[in-house]
């Protein structure tokens, strides 16, 4: 899949491979969040792999995993500190994109729009209109 934009400034996508890290850094991207724990698939590349490529291309990686369906407010915390630190253009993955379209969907409740924010999720294929929703309304960013 090809990375979705949300933003100018951060795209998701699902599962990559080493392999297609250097692609990313020849797309423009400058960094990579991981938001797949490693050893969730048995047929993902670790941490240590995507970290070792992305240096090999030029681009920084930042490691914040989440257990699906399990989106702490400490993780989304941690997503907005990589979003402010990192080199932009930043492209985040897990298996599908949805964590890390989730957790870019959460760190911008209070920032943006509730309706902008469904609205660029939506138009990448995401769908975080509920978690977005019940962010808002009583604060809670965990799923």
């Amino acid at each position: 899949m090809d990375p979705k934009n949300l933003t100018e400034q951060l795209a998701v996508r699902d599962q990559v491979s080493p392999d297609e890290v250097a692609a990313l850094g020849g797309a423009g991207f400058r960094s990579i969040i991981v938001n797949r724990p490693d050893g969730e698939g048995a047929d993902q590349p670790s941490f240590a792999e995507i970290e070792r490529a992305a240096r090999d291309a030029g681009m920084e990686a930042r490691y914040i995993p989440v257990v699906i369906g399990k989106t702490s407010n400490e993780d989304v915390a941690k997503f907005a500190a990589a979003m402010d630190e990192l080199p932009k253009p930043v492209v985040a993955f897990c298996r599908s994109g949805m964590r890390s379209a989730t957790l870019w969907a959460l760190s911008q409740v209070g920032q943006r729009p509730e309706q902008d924010i469904v609205a660029r999720a939506k138009a990448a294929g995401y769908d975080v209109a509920a978690v977005t929703s019940r962010a808002s309304r009583d604060g809670s960013s965990t799923t």
